[in-house]
């Protein structure tokens, strides 16, 4: 049986074909590389590539793209990209980096490229936002006036800090940093702040011993921990602290008080050290490359307290640096000195010396000073620096002298007493009234009487008194924020019948 073919019939057909053909044109950026190794690749015909932008190489590894040189691109590796050959093809995503954000990431372990790492599966995330945003400008934000309690005497009366406040933890290894840090977390608890630990070329093992110490006290409900372990590629240890201030500032935006903890910042620029000098950039003072400074100066400028327009939502960043035989004024410490709003110095000599946590209150400052503070802790807290102060002038100058004084001997005795109420256990941060009552009865002479040995003990058992006998006293002090005479009175009567009683 013979077909005829039907011109009109085809050519009906094709026209069809071409009024449903919808296929969306897509130019794709593709290069080839050309030399790899290190965690670096270098990338021939890349030529519309942006900087930061996301590169997919093609064995699967991603890359981000640092160096637009004017005949190749360097690219870093996030991962191994062992499997990189010379000669493979690399495909631009035309996506400046970024990362998948959730409320679901609460109480999880994640990667620097915001991917859960603890085995409970993956996360669903309806956004993402980029690992390196622009920090909010001078018109979004509005001074800090709200407290961050941590919990810890010494940091909450002499050196406090506020929401949206960049207070630099810096000290030797050993000296106690990270558990300051996590102490404030600790301290968040039934406070509505996501808290979120950064670990940047930790061991493994100690970012798993911060996960429990945070499960044991019950505050993982509320933290997000980004972890870049030491074997980590320098690329991963670069990013992990723009993945938690992406983390935190989505919380943010939402109107909600984060705290974020980068522990430690030394530690991520010898991971940018490390990139910058395989790609070929020029080093400066120290061997680090001269955008050391932004690299952190981008990253610290991020944490604010955000204006009411905007929600008023806070980021508080403590971001701890890690000196060399005391040096602060080594190009690292330095830097971030400059950027923050005060440190924390942390002592190994105060450390060895038993007095823990180990803070140095003379050369500790906060810039944003009592405007930080609540009315209570104002009203006990000056007598308590100005106290120490002139015990720490006196002790020194005590030491070559053989016979004091009755009235410079009483001094001694009371500054004795007042170092004793600064020494904390860790893990165990104080509330505002337990904090207000040590304080009062330090500098107020209720443990001029008593041995240096049993001011702790004592402090324990007035803290118990209190919460079963004077219960109006914490309720006073929770409700008002301040030190009123009726809670004073009942602060008195707990004192005497206590110190009455031994």
């Amino acid at each position: 049986m013979a077909y005829t073919i039907k011109a009109h019939e085809i050519s009906s057909v094709i026209r069809r074909q071409i009024a449903q053909y919808n296929e969306d044109m897509r130019v794709v950026n593709v290069g080839t590389v050309f030399q790899v190794g290190d965690g670096i690749a270098r990338i021939y015909g890349l030529e519309k590539a942006m900087a930061g932008e996301l590169l997919d190489f093609e064995d699967g590894t991603v890359g981000i793209a640092l160096n637009l040189e004017s005949k190749n691109v360097g690219a870093v590796l996030m991962g191994e990209g062992l499997t990189v050959q010379e000669g493979s093809s690399v495909v631009a995503t035309g996506k400046i980096a970024q990362i998948p954000v959730s409320d679901k990431c609460l109480g999880r372990v994640l990667n620097a490229l915001a991917r859960p790492i603890d085995g409970k599966g993956d996360i669903e995330a309806t956004e993402t936002r980029l690992i390196e945003s622009p920090a909010p400008g001078i018109i979004s934000r509005r001074s800090v006036h709200e407290p961050l309690q941590t919990g810890l005497v010494a940091v909450d009366a002499m050196i406090p800090i506020g929401r949206g406040q960049r207070e630099l933890i810096i000290g030797d290894r050993q000296t106690g940093k990270t558990s300051v840090a996590l102490d404030t977390i600790i301290n968040q608890k039934g406070k509505d702040v996501v808290c979120v630990y950064v670990a940047i070329g930790q061991k493994a093992a100690s970012i798993a011993q911060v996960v429990n110490t945070l499960e044991e006290r019950g505050c993982m409900d509320y933290t997000i921990i980004v972890a870049a372990t030491a074997d980590s590629p320098a690329t991963l240890q670069y990013l992990a602290p723009y993945t938690g201030a992406s983390l935190a500032e989505y919380f943010m935006y939402k109107g909600r008080h984060t705290l974020i903890i980068y522990d430690d910042l030394s530690k991520q620029a010898q991971a940018y050290r490390e990139m910058s000098l395989l790609l070929r950039r020029p080093p400066g003072r120290e061997a680090f490359p001269g955008d050391v400074f932004y690299l952190h100066s981008r990253l610290l400028e991020r944490a604010a307290k955000l204006s009411d327009q905007l929600g008023s939502g806070s980021m508080t960043a403590l971001p701890i640096v890690e000196t060399q035989e005391g040096d602060v004024s080594a190009y690292i410490p330095t830097n971030v000195i400059s950027i923050t709003d005060g440190q924390i110095f942390l002592s190994g000599d105060i450390f060895n010396s038993g007095i823990r946590p180990a803070i140095n209150v003379g050369i500790s400052v906060s810039r944003v000073g009592s405007a930080a503070q609540p009315k209570a802790m104002k009203q006990v807290a000056g007598k308590l620096k100005l106290e120490l102060a002139q015990f720490a002038e006196l002790e020194a100058f005590s030491q070559f002298a053989s016979d004091l004084d009755q009235a410079t001997q009483k001094q001694l005795a009371r500054g004795q007493r007042l170092r004793e109420i600064l020494k904390q256990p860790q893990s165990s941060p104080l509330s505002l009234e337990d904090q207000v009552t040590t304080i009062y009865a330090g500098t107020n002479g209720y443990l001029d009487n008593l041995p240096v040995n049993e001011v702790r003990s004592f402090l324990v058992e007035l803290r118990q008194y209190l919460s079963t006998n004077k219960s109006k006293y914490g309720e006073l002090i929770r409700e008002t924020n301040t030190l009123n005479e009726e809670a004073e009175a009942l602060l008195k009567e707990g004192l005497t019948d206590l110190l009455n009683n031994r």
